[in-house]
């Protein structure tokens, strides 16, 4: 292929992301959506002028987690804690731990019950469906303000993390048993003194390296820390979180740490003069990098389905038995066990790239059905339409906060 023609078409492809991106600040139209249908378009075209279909099986597991890992770190960046931030923040950890493992057992129930296949396995297929999308989620909120705004950053980098290492569990795990249960609390005492030596070292690497190039490196060790982890089936995603919320709270924290005894000179290994400033050029650089992984993502993503799956009876009747599961428990667990009015919230729940991966790592033996790719793109595309009702009913209508 000309090379020429691959560039022109790629520059292309960055533009109307782009403009989707502006479309979708003024319409509240996900640009999520849009690079999607533009990636089913660009299948059936080639499809029309006979043109070869490529199968991208091996890239887009590669961008998906690129992109993931960029848009949780992007994401974390903007999220300042303060104190009067710690009940939302442990209320978003207990809504995505209480959502995911409640709507993981009663999809894996319709699973067993009607396609009768064993319950693990069922459980396995489930969680995928039952994780909010990030990726989707986080830019889509731009629109929404404070603690609103806080909660689905907050609530959506929790559920990807959660399920990354409930899905890794139940993966690597043929039995249910105490030794499970060992196995899942040193996975997070691991994770966890992981997190913590990178948020110094990465913290260390920034403020002393003289190189004028010197982002690209932090990130790279970042993926680099979270590829490693995962090789050992660690869920590696607290420690992107973890290092977001770390730089952009540094100061804070270098404060708190001084005042106990053997600490009081971290605050001047912490902190150096032009830490603001490289915050903020990090900041653009996850923030760009992440548009340009999520673009290329979902148009691979678009073009690579096939719409005819969706027409198979299965999938409508799972994928509507699931969607009443997903909104029915989030209903019950934001209107009737915490009573806050949390519109949009409610329906900003979608499905999408974490879902994507996570279903591609599911063996081929242990799929409950041949229907289940379909499926999948039945309910990314439910669950991103009826965020966006949602997002474009949120601008005419006054909503609440649902920290109260």
């Amino acid at each position: 292929m000309n090379p020429y023609f691959v560039l022109i078409l790629l520059s292309v492809l960055v533009i109307f992301s782009y403009i989707f991106d502006m479309v979708s600040r003024r319409t509240r139209i996900p640009s999520v959506l849009l690079l999607l249908v533009l990636g089913s378009i660009l299948r059936y075209v080639s499809i029309y002028f006979n043109l070869p279909i490529y199968k991208f099986t091996t890239i887009l597991p590669l961008l998906g987690t690129v992109g993931l890992i960029l848009i949780v770190f992007e994401g974390a960046l903007e999220l300042k804690f303060e104190a009067s931030k710690a009940r939302l923040i442990r209320s978003t950890f207990i809504a995505a731990l209480f959502l995911l493992c409640l709507t993981s057992l009663c999809i894996s129930g319709l699973f067993y019950y009607i396609l009768e296949a064993p319950f693990q396995q069922c459980l396995l297929n489930a969680i995928p469906f039952s994780v909010v999308s990030s990726a989707i989620a986080i830019p889509s909120v731009t629109s929404l303000m404070g603690r609103k705004k806080e909660f689905i950053i907050y609530e959506s980098s929790f559920s990807d993390i959660l399920g990354i290492m409930l899905f890794n569990l139940i993966l690597v795990n043929e039995n249910f048993d105490v030794g499970m249960i060992g196995d899942f609390g040193l996975q997070v005492l691991i994770v966890s003194v992981l997190s913590l030596i990178s948020c110094f070292g990465f913290l260390y690497i920034m403020g002393r390296m003289k190189h004028h190039v010197k982002f690209f490196l932090i990130i790279s060790a970042l993926i680099l820390v979270y590829a490693v982890g995962k090789q050992f089936h660690l869920s590696t995603l607290i420690v992107v979180l973890a290092f977001g919320l770390f730089l952009e709270n540094s100061e804070l924290i270098a404060r708190q740490l001084t005042t106990l005894p053997l600490l009081k000179k971290v605050e001047s290994i912490m902190i150096y003069p032009a830490l603001r400033s490289d915050l903020g050029g990090l900041h653009q650089l996850t923030a760009e990098s992440a548009f340009l992984l999520r673009t290329f993502f979902f148009l691979v993503f678009g073009y690579s389905l096939d719409i005819g799956e969706l027409m198979q009876m299965p999938v409508f009747f799972f994928g509507s038995l699931i969607l009443l599961v997903v909104y029915l428990l989030r209903w019950i667990y934001l209107a009737v066990i915490v009573k806050a009015h949390l519109w949009p919230e409610l329906v900003i729940s979608p499905r999408g790239l974490i879902s994507v991966l996570l279903f591609l790592s599911i063996p081929t033996d242990k799929l409950v059905g041949p229907f289940m790719s379909g499926l999948l793109l039945f309910i990314i595309l439910a669950s991103g339409i009826l965020m966006t009702v949602g997002l474009i009913a949120t601008g005419k209508i006054p909503t609440e906060s649902g920290d109260e």
